[in-house]
């Protein structure tokens, strides 16, 4: 059994499609790739970040797997992304051993999400992020950036899936 831990949040606000949460600033490993679609990235780039928490690292260090892990949605680069567990340092994670990976520092942030369950593709995350969008322009929120997906559950789970999209946004 993988020890996984994830994230954690405070609920901000919430409404009838949303809620509004903060997250508290992290350090964040992503790998990117040139793809158009979640599809496209998503089992490959699970797979290369998971090896690195497993110590496919400069130091063969294992570490704890976070759930869930992050996808960017964009039109030309895709990223997937891992919150590293709060017990570490940038100073205490190890160099990967990848060209498209890398170790960033984020910021405490304030962000919208919508939930919605069942398996995830391309259409559903989009049709997702156009509810959230609408939904934020209806009530007057500024977003910034890219809308990102958060899928919590293994692809071996067939009941009971959790997955969100959020954006960051002007609170």
């Amino acid at each position: 059994m993988v020890n996984t831990q994830s994230q954690p949040y405070q609920i901000i606000n919430t409404e009838d499609d949303f809620e509004i949460r903060l997250y508290p600033a992290s350090i964040i490993s992503t790998i990117s790739k040139n793809a158009k679609t979640y599809k496209e990235l998503a089992h490959t780039g699970f797979r290369k970040l998971a090896s690195y928490n497993f110590g496919s690292n400069l130091s063969n260090k294992s570490m704890t797997m976070t759930s869930p892990p992050r996808a960017g949605i964009n039109d030309s680069l895709f990223s997937m992304s891992f919150v590293m567990t709060s017990n570490y340092s940038m100073e205490d994670l190890s160099n990967p051993n990848r060209m498209n990976f890398a170790l960033q520092d984020a910021n405490e942030a304030y962000v919208a999400a919508i939930r919605f369950g069942g398996y995830a593709g391309d259409d559903k995350i989009k049709k997702y992020a156009g509810i959230l969008e609408s939904a934020l322009r209806e009530y007057g929120i500024e977003y910034d950036g890219n809308f990102r997906f958060l899928g919590y559950n293994p692809p071996y789970q067939f009941w009971g899936r959790q997955n969100d999209v959020i954006v960051s946004i002007n609170w």
